[in-house]
């Protein structure tokens, strides 16, 4: 519900709100570009004191750079109360109808989040206009629980290229399990997306690990060499040692989703990528325990007041699959999916297709995954698929 505060009309343009850029470096010399947000909950400001660390080196050594780097803070509102939101979660409202729909709200009737997304989609979109080169965007994050730095994507083959340069677990489907992301949206724009989770919200730790993914990220993408950046081989040793005894990649496998009047209570202890059994009570709520649908690890466990996810369930996904998906979107074999038995084209939508799971009976969502597709919905019978938009 909109917060029942009187709040004034908006700002006139990006400019007024100049506290959201959190700074930019740019030498003028043709590049990509690197568009960072943090802090889109307002809970977790790791994000941007990391990105004030990097921005400050590089200007302080007036460092070589091709390209622009550029970082903005995202629920300012939130951040400011040092809570997750204030009346909606600004990471669950970037669908292109919701958006629309918000646009058409006059200003003093919106949710907290309606016009703290108005105000940072002005500045991103401008960024977007204006970049020349390749756009990779970082989106980052931590969690209320303790556990490993991970990146999460959107499964295309140039988001998997860019997150697998990071030597840590790579977090497929998470995408799947949410509606109204902020990476997604950006992602089904066309541009390189990969989301951060440093660590636990309070752990001084985490600016550190959101610092050396930010500096990777600069030579991954080719904005600077190695030899450009103080301190890269330490950072970049930093992030194997805490990714070194997990896997490499992992999928989602189940979200948990509560609401406040589920009373949702974690049980402590949990870290992420902790190793649990089907069966294992991990919660509580109203109804009694929560039991652990499956055997695999633990991912974003909830111990904080708000959030609509209770924690996600991932397991170790084969290296030897990504290699041929690879190969099938190469060969773009996805053409064929609407010839399958039970498969026919959305009537409203041509990038989408509908699965008979009658027809279809085995191993639908797997296949349609390698084929570069992700599931969109459940419907019982029938399993809605749409594309993935592979970046230009």
């Amino acid at each position: 519900m909109p917060s029942t505060e009187t709040l004034a009309p908006p700002p006139p343009s990006a400019a007024a709100a100049t506290d959201r850029q959190l700074g930019a470096y740019d030498r003028g010399v043709a590049g990509p570009t690197i568009v960072v947000v943090a802090a889109l909950h307002g809970n977790e400001p790791s994000g941007v004191l990391a990105f004030q660390r990097v921005l400050e080196r590089l200007r302080r050594r007036d460092a070589p750079f091709r390209g622009r780097l550029v970082g903005f803070a995202g629920n300012l509102a939130a951040l400011e109360r040092g809570e997750r939101f204030v009346d909606e979660d600004l990471n669950r409202i970037w669908q292109p109808s919701r958006i629309e729909r918000y646009a058409a709200t006059p200003w003093n009737e919106r949710s907290v989040e309606a016009r703290e997304q108005a105000q940072l989609l002005e500045q991103l979109d401008e960024e977007l206009d204006l970049a020349h080169g390749t756009v990779h965007f970082l989106d980052l994050h931590t969690s209320s629980a303790v556990g490993k730095p991970f990146v999460c994507i959107g499964d295309t083959l140039r988001n998997r290229d860019f997150a697998t340069r990071f030597p840590v677990p790579v977090i497929l489907g998470l995408e799947e399990q949410v509606d109204g992301a902020l990476l997604e949206y950006i992602n089904n724009r066309g541009h390189v997306t990969v989301g951060v989770e440093a660590g636990q919200h309070d752990d001084p730790a985490s600016v550190d690990f959101h610092e050396a993914f930010l500096s990777l990220a600069l030579v991954s993408a080719g904005c600077m060499q190695t030899s450009e950046l103080p301190r890269y081989v330490q950072m970049r040793e930093r992030l194997c040692a805490a990714g070194a005894a997990l896997p490499r990649v992992l999928e989602v496998r189940y979200r948990h989703p509560v609401r406040p009047a589920d009373q949702f209570r974690m049980r402590p202890g949990y870290e992420n990528f902790h190793r649990i059994h089907v069966g294992e009570a991990l919660a509580q709520d109203g109804s009694g325990d929560v039991h652990a649908p499956e055997t695999g690890r633990i991912l974003l466990p909830l111990y904080q007041g708000k959030g609509d996810d209770g924690y996600f369930l991932v397991r170790e996904f084969a290296r030897s699959w990504l290699a041929v998906s690879a190969l099938l979107r190469r060969l773009r074999l996805g053409r064929l999916a609407p010839w399958f038995p039970g498969v026919h084209v959305h009537s409203d939508d041509h990038n989408t297709l509908v699965v008979d799971r009658r027809v279809a009976r085995w191993f639908a969502v797997q296949i349609f995954h390698l084929l570069g597709y992700r599931k969109k919905r459940d419907g019982g019978d029938h399993l809605l698929f749409s594309r993935r938009v592979e970046p230009a």
